[in-house]
C-alpha cells in the first residue's frame, strides 16, 4: 500500500534550530491509510508490546518497531525483549513518506529512513523526556501523529528540564527535528482523550517516529 496525498503545509512553527512543527501535514485519507497499516503492524509476531526498562519498570506507551527493533538502549533485528521474532520490515512507501516529511521541513536526508517506532498512547500513557541518541546517523527525526491530541514537550540538548516548549500535536501533524536540535530532549506529558477526528475511528493516540539508523547488519 502507499500513503499519499499529504497536504501542502499551510503554516509551520519553529521549535528550535532545525526543529519544525507542521500542522495538518497528512490529509484525512492519508491518516486513514497510515492507521490501517499501524493496525496490521500491531499484530503478532513482533507486534505491539510493553517496553521494559533496564531498571525493571515499563513504559506506559506500547510500541511496535519496523526495520530495526529498538530496546533500551540499542537496536536489534529481533524482538529481544518480547517474543523473539524477527522485526517487521520497513516498507519502502513509509521510508519515502519520511523523506518527503523531512524535505517539507527543510531537511535533506541522504540515506533512506530504515526505522519506524510506532507508539500507542491510551488516555493514561505518557513519555518522559529523552533523546533519540541510539542511532549512528544524525539525519533528522520525523514524527507523525494520529488520533487523540498529544501535548508534545520539546526541550534543549543539555538537560531534561527547562527551557522547553509545550505544543499540542493533533491528528495529521508533523514534527521534524535535526541539525542543532537533533539530540534535543523531548517527551509527551499527557494525552487529551476524546479529541481524535471522529472519522478516524481511533481511541487513543498513535505516534510514528521515523529515523535513519546508520547501522550495518553487525551494528
Amino acid at each position: 500500500m502507499a500513503v499519499l496525498n499529504e497536504l501542502f503545509p499551510r503554516s509551520r512553527t519553529a521549535l528550535g534550530p532545525g526543529a519544525v512543527h507542521v500542522p495538518d501535514w497528512l490529509a484525512p485519507e492519508a491518516q486513514l491509510g497510515l492507521l490501517e497499516a499501524c493496525r496490521e503492524w500491531a499484530g503478532p509476531p513482533a507486534g505491539l508490546r510493553v517496553v521494559r526498562t533496564p531498571g525493571g519498570g515499563s513504559m506506559t506507551a506500547r510500541q511496535v518497531c519496523l526495520g530495526w527493533h529498538w530496546y533500551p538502549y540499542g537496536y536489534a533485528r529481533t524482538v529481544v525483549d518480547g517474543d523473539g521474532a524477527p522485526v517487521k520490515p520497513m516498507p519502502p512507501w513509509l521510508a519515502g513518506l519520511g523523506r518527503r516529511a523531512a524535505e517539507a521541513a527543510g531537511h535533506d536526508v541522504e540515506d533512506p529512513y530504515d526505522i519506524a517506532l510506532v507508539n500507542f498512547y491510551d488516555a493514561d500513557a505518557r513519555m518522559g523526556m529523552h533523546r533519540d541518541s541510539d542511532e549512528k546517523s544524525d539525519a533528522a527525526v520525523v514524527s507523525l501523529s494520529l488520533g487523540d491530541t498529544g501535548v508534545f514537550r520539546f526541550g534543549n540538548t543539555q538537560t531534561r528540564t527547562k527551557p522547553y516548549t509545550d505544543i499540542e500535536l493533533r491528528s495529521g501533524d508533523l514534527v521534524v527535528f535535526g541539525g542543532a536540535s537533533r539530540l534535543a530532549y523531548h517527551g509527551v506529558p499527557r494525552v487529551l482523550p476524546g479529541t481524535a477526528p471522529p472519522d478516524l475511528g481511533l481511541t487513543g493516540r498513535l505516534n510514528i517516529t521515523l529515523r535513519v539508523s546508520g547501522l550495518t547488519e553487525d551494528r
